[in-house]
This record gives structure tokens, C-alpha cells and sequence, in this order.
């Protein structure tokens, strides 16, 4: 069984910086993309940032500049150091990755992290 666990999340003053980070366990044979997500109250779940394979990245326009998503392979872990919140970041965050545990690589999802940008 696959798990994606996130940790991270808090209150932080505007202009503020916070690290999450998600790690996946389990039978992993490997995994393919990596991203994290994010919702806020009333409204759809949007993408934060991506990270490929090649560590080729995308961000929200929302966050360019301010947000940085890296991987570390060895450790299945993917982080989004967050920096310059503002109270519009305030969301659950969303760890995704597509796993391969055998045949076709399947996506999985963290049970989120809350981050408040709150003075």
C-alpha cells in the first residue's frame, strides 16, 4: 500500500515563509511527476507547482517568484518552500505524485496540510 504523508503546514505571519514536505511510502517501484495542490474555502482545488522527472518544474502564475518545489528522489520526498505568503496562499495543501507500483503508474494523494497566512 502507497502512502503520501505531508507535514509542514502551520500559521505564519504575512510575508512569511513556511517548508512542506511529502513523503511517499511503501511498495514504490518508482515515481513519475510530483506536484502540490491547493483549496481554499469555496472554491476548486488549483495546482501549486509541478515537478517532472527531469526536475523540470511549473508553477501557478500566482506563486512564480515566491514559491520553489524541489524532489528528493533517494527519499521519495517532494518539498514547496514557500516564501513572501500572503493571506490569499491560506489553503490546504495537497501533496499528488504518479506512482508505479507495478504496470501503469497510478496517482495518489496526501490527506492535505493547512497553511494560514494570517497576521
Amino acid at each position: 500500500q502507497v502512502q503520501l504523508v505531508e507535514s509542514g503546514g502551520g500559521l505564519v505571519q504575512p510575508g512569511g515563509s513556511l517548508r512542506l514536505s511529502c513523503a511517499a511510502s511503501g511498495s514504490i517501484f518508482s515515481i513519475n511527476d510530483m506536484g502540490w495542490y491547493r483549496q481554499a474555502p469555496g472554491k476548486q482545488r488549483e495546482l501549486v507547482a509541478h515537478i517532472f522527472n527531469d526536475g523540470s518544474t511549473n508553477y501557478a502564475d500566482s506563486v512564480k517568484g515566491r514559491f520553489t518545489i524541489s524532489r528528493d528522489n533517494a527519499k521519495n520526498t517532494v518539498y514547496l518552500q514557500m516564501n513572501s505568503l500572503k493571506p490569499e496562499d491560506t489553503a490546504v495543501y495537497y501533496c499528488n505524485a504518479y506512482i508505479r507500483v507495478f504496470g501503469t503508474p497510478v496517482n495518489y494523494w496526501g490527506q492535505g496540510t493547512q497553511v494560514t497566512v494570517s497576521s
